[in-house]
């Protein structure tokens, strides 16, 4: 399993709108959910405008195959969310550690 991390700066005059379209629930999950592979979204909340989502799917390559699958979605969905940030980043692509017991 992989997991996909970003971080966000949020306007909190737009923080109503991000959580609903960035949370467990929200576009992006549906977008993702259209897809094999995807495990799930979690949303996190720090102070002050501060944001990091977490995006679990099943591998790599099913995450590939979602981006040339709905890349016009994932465009579309992504430009009409550009005015919710003051800022995002891309923290990185990571496996998921499991152990022994599951």
């Amino acid at each position: 399993m992989i997991a996909i991390l970003w971080t966000y700066r949020v306007e909190p005059s737009w923080a109503v709108l991000f959580e609903a379209i960035y949370g467990p629930e929200g576009d992006w999950a549906q977008l993702f959910r259209q897809a094999d592979g995807y495990r799930g979204t979690e949303l996190l909340r720090e102070s002050e405008g501060r944001y990091v989502t977490i995006d679990r799917w099943e591998s790599a390559s099913d995450f590939q195959q979602f981006k040339a699958s709905f890349a016009d979605a994932y465009v579309l969905l992504d430009t009409r969310c550009e005015a919710l940030t003051e800022a995002e980043e891309f923290i990185g692509e990571f496996e998921v550690y499991e152990t022994a017991g599951g």
